[in-house]
């Protein structure tokens, strides 16, 4: 079991030292282009960046809107209220056995 584990661990030590250096050179640019005081060069970074994130956002919300557009909604609250539980929605409920504890 532990073979299996080592790989996994080394990539996620990797990834981690990889974030942690583009941290610090998007740092060093930023605090450069502070120093040479180049305000509007910040500026466009910034709404470039921002403007990437808002698609990268974007993205993951159409991708998360098409799987569960496809599954069944598992709360039924205003039916439940109203009396009028459909035979899905009653029979999901509670139905996956519980973890046993150690």
């Amino acid at each position: 079991m532990e073979r299996r584990t080592r790989p996994a661990a080394a990539a996620q030590k990797r990834r981690r030292r990889m974030t942690f250096l583009w941290i610090l050179a998007v740092s060093a640019v930023i605090i450069t282009l502070l120093v040479l005081e180049q305000v509007a060069v910040l500026y466009v970074l910034a709404t470039l960046s921002v403007t990437v994130l808002l698609v990268i956002v974007a993205w993951a919300d159409l991708e998360g809107r098409r799987a569960s557009a496809q599954s069944v909604p598992f709360d039924d609250s205003a039916a439940i209220a109203d009396a009028r539980t459909t035979q899905a929605a009653t029979a999901t409920l509670n139905t996956s056995p519980k973890a046993r504890r150690r």
